[in-house]
């Protein structure tokens, strides 16, 4: 679907495709334990989150080089673009790469060799916020917000992301209030896996502006209430919660609901390569399969800009907003 929207919730390395990974591979000297782009493709029915990141972080040993970032963040510009993203705010897990011997630097500069040219290449204009592994320590998650500041012209805020449950947003309030006193805008993933009090530690410990996912605060009417009051917006990510599980069957999935209740939903598509499809896919998904009609597909549109960080460029969002009023289903 060819709607204009924003997505916000999308993790670089989650866009690896199997073709690019063996591609990448061969450049890169790295044997995959996989015999084709199909046998590979197979391994992408998971359980839960965490059959899920085993696959991704093994798949990341072929991300070497700023080449290989460059070309990485390029095939998603061009995918997303088709799709109707006309701006996106790019997540990426410096950690995995750090602890893999890739530099911070590395990383950015490939990243930045695709997102300093996206708006003349592709038509998108983009932002990049760097996440915190959950799962990691949180002195580890300093050491990386130090190892970051050469390069904080590129990156626009700090989120958090990994293995949820057992991980609550409290352990990372240190890092995250260095990161605002940086000027660094903030976001987490909260209410995945993990149960409503971490949407509620997210806003009251870390100060975020942004919850990514919040799919379990339907859980909590009060927390619902506080949400719709405070306008706090929610990356939701569809085809992501059938394919880990979180909800059985698309049919299920709570958002007509959370748009009823006046919740400030946006649809994205987390990790597209391994959870079969981009934003325009997730967003045909949702029309399809629960009956949403034009006027709520311009709705979430029209929040994913709404929701976006670009407050240094009104205009910019104004010719956004515009664009969704004028689409023609």
């Amino acid at each position: 679907m060819s709607l204009p929207k924003a997505e916000l919730h999308l993790h670089i390395e989650g866009t690896l495709e199997p073709e690019l990974a063996f591609e990448l591979a061969a450049r890169n000297g790295v044997e995959l334990p996989y015999a084709s782009t199909d046998e590979l493709r197979k391994a992408y029915d998971f359980e839960d989150l965490q059959s899920f990141l085993n696959l991704y972080y093994e798949l990341m040993a072929v991300l070497r080089t700023e080449r290989d970032f460059e070309d990485l963040a390029n095939a998603y510009l061009a995918r997303a673009a088709a799709q109707g993203v006309r701006h996106a705010e790019i997540f990426f897990d410096p950690q995995a790469h750090l602890a893999r011997g890739v530099e911070m630097g590395t990383v950015v500069e490939g990243l930045w060799r695709a997102l300093g040219d996206s708006s003349r290449n592709h038509g998108v204009s983009t932002q990049l916020i760097m996440c915190f592994l959950r799962d990691e320590s949180a002195e580890s998650a300093l050491a990386t917000l130090e190892a970051a500041k050469p390069y904080l012209d590129r990156i626009v805020g700090v989120g958090l992301d990994s293995a949820e449950v057992g991980h609550p947003p409290v352990k990372f309030r240190e890092v995250y209030e260095a990161a605002a006193a940086l000027g660094l805008r903030r976001v987490a993933h909260a209410g995945e896996e993990g149960p409503p009090e971490y949407i509620v530690e997210a806003l009251d410990v870390l100060g975020v502006e942004r919850i990514d996912h919040g799919l379990r605060c339907v859980e909590s009417p009060e927390l619902v209430e506080r949400l719709v009051r405070d306008r706090v917006p929610l990356t939701l990510c569809p085809l992501s919660n059938v394919r880990l599980r979180t909800v059985d069957v698309l049919a299920d999935h709570p958002l007509p609901a959370m748009l009823d209740a006046g919740l400030m939903c946006t649809v994205n598509s987390d990790d597209p390569a391994y959870f079969g499809g981009y934003a325009g896919d997730n967003f045909e998904a949702v029309q399809r399969t629960l009956g949403l009609g034009e006027e709520l597909l311009r709705e979430l549109a029209r929040n994913s800009f709404l929701a976006s960080f670009l407050e240094h460029d009104e205009e910019l969002r104004a010719r956004y907003l515009a664009e969704v009023e004028a689409y023609e289903f």
